[in-house]
């Protein structure tokens, strides 16, 4: 009697491990980029990502470098002050997007230009996202604007 109720708790605990196994492998299957890594400019020119790669860079966009083409494309640099990585991106793009502003794009890095499927920009002028102040504090060029601010 004893072995055939551990005998049952082992296959209850290997059904559950191949279940779980099962549902990891169909979101990964079904949805590859929804896991979405966030680099740097200078961590994408030290170590490009592969073509079919779909991350997200950020920084600031580069002055100087916003350069509008035909219809909806436009390209610019995107820069945390260190390296610069050129954008290509076809759509439209935020009201508050702008040269020396924040910004994180969404895309692939192809042939040394990032193709962008998605352009985000700040709110407000205070406003940069996380990943873009923590690439900026790593690089030593991030001053908080708030910090004078509040010392008035």
């Amino acid at each position: 009697m004893k072995g055939l109720k551990k005998q049952r708790r082992i296959q209850i605990i290997v059904l559950a491990a191949v279940a779980m196994a099962a549902s990891f492998g169909a979101f990964y299957l079904a949805a590859p980029d929804a896991l979405q890594y966030f680099r740097s400019p200078t961590e994408v020119a030290e170590k490009a990502p592969g073509p079919n790669e779909t991350f997200r860079i950020g920084g600031l966009v580069e002055e100087g470098s916003l350069v509008r083409g035909q219809g909806a494309a436009i390209t610019f640099r995107v820069t945390d002050t260190n390296e610069a990585i050129p954008v290509r991106y076809e759509g439209v793009l935020p009201d508050l997007f702008g040269e020396n502003e924040g910004v994180v794009a969404t895309g692939k890095f192809v042939d040394g230009t990032f193709e962008a499927t998605e352009i985000l920009a700040k709110h407000d002028e205070t406003y940069m996202p996380k990943e873009v102040v923590d690439a900026l504090k790593e690089q030593g060029m991030y001053v908080d604007p708030n910090a004078e601010a509040a010392t008035n």
